[in-house]
């Protein structure tokens, strides 16, 4: 039940979310494209990522699905919170973020251990939040995982 809540919670703020505050423009590429990358690229995984998860590429908001990709970050309700710890822990700061901590962590209180280790883990790597994946589309996923210690 709590599980829908905070899925329902993300739906109803997501299209203002897009709107009014992601300034960066859509990506403009397709999941068939990012499937024809080279295997372990960025853009492959990225396609490997939407596919399974049966998700499409959601405009302005693709850089959340490659931080999964990068972080290696599954997607339940618990998987998201966590992904925004890790992302506080990296340096991030945005209202979306503070948003789902603030408002996810008091349902899951058994969950705080997990939560603690993403932010040390996001704390641990460099600081890799702000690049513009969609110019690295073509780079190895494992080159970029080692080269910012994700």
């Amino acid at each position: 039940m709590k599980d829908q809540i905070i899925e329902k919670m993300y739906e109803y703020t997501k299209i203002p979310y897009q709107k009014y505050f992601k300034r960066n423009k859509p990506w403009e590429v397709d999941k068939a494209t990012l499937l024809n990358y080279p295997e372990g690229t960025l853009g492959n995984g990225l396609g490997n990522f939407l596919s399974k998860n049966h998700f499409d590429m959601q405009p302005k908001l693709e850089d959340h699905d490659i931080i999964h990709v990068l972080t290696n970050t599954g997607i339940s309700v618990t998987d998201e919170i966590g992904m925004q710890y890790y992302l506080l822990g990296n340096g991030k700061r945005s209202l979306y973020l503070f948003l789902v901590i603030l408002s996810g962590t008091p349902f899951y209180p058994k969950q705080i251990k997990y939560f603690i280790e993403q932010y040390r883990r996001g704390k641990k790597a460099h600081p890799f939040y702000y690049l513009n994946f969609s110019n690295m589309l073509s780079v190895p996923v494992k080159k970029i995982q080692h080269i910012f210690n994700i």
